[in-house]
């Protein structure tokens, strides 16, 4: 199915504010980036009943489940990621990065002065050093740019994995 197709098909979820489509940022970036805009389910509550996603489904640890699991996991950390940037005193623009060399990072918040903050999402408890290459990747393209690299997973602990990227638990979005 085209874009164009599937773009009719979002616009009803997205204007009752089921859904919200994100643009790709730094298009001119790189050129092998990816222009296609990412659909995140807003209520990751009626995204788990639509999916089907139940705590004793997550509990077998089906990777098919598992992810789903990801992806709605995503979606919510997006939104509250964006909720609380809506507290900075400029405005922000948010959008995600993704190549045709299958790098992505799932939200790029960029300030008005060109200042970015990136985040990716991990459905575990930790995290492989060959998960932050989009990170570094994006970090060694933009240089002083880059303020910092987030990885938000389900652990307990938070820690620097790498130079300005940092890997901290999903609970650190509300301290």
């Amino acid at each position: 199915m085209s874009w164009d197709a599937a773009s009719a098909n979002i616009e009803l979820p997205e204007s009752l504010f089921l859904v919200q489509r994100f643009s790709a940022w730094g298009v001119a970036l790189l050129p092998r980036s990816v222009e296609s805009p990412k659909i995140h389910v807003v209520d990751s509550g009626i995204g788990a009943y639509l999916m089907r996603l139940s705590a004793a489904k997550i509990g077998r640890l089906d990777p098919a489940t598992l992810t789903e699991y990801g992806h709605l996991l995503e979606s919510f950390v997006v939104g509250e990621a964006i909720r609380q940037a809506t507290w900075m005193d400029a405005p922000v623009s948010a959008g995600y990065w993704r190549t045709r060399d299958g790098l992505e990072v799932d939200l790029v918040l960029e300030r008005y002065d060109g200042a970015v903050v990136a985040v990716e999402v991990k459905a575990g408890e930790t995290v492989k050093t060959s998960q932050l290459s989009p990170l570094v990747t994006l970090r060694n393209r933009l240089g002083s740019a880059f303020v910092a690299g987030i990885v938000f997973t389900t652990g307990k602990a938070g820690y620097v994995a790498d130079e300005r990227i940092h890997v901290l638990p999903i609970e650190r979005l509300w301290l």
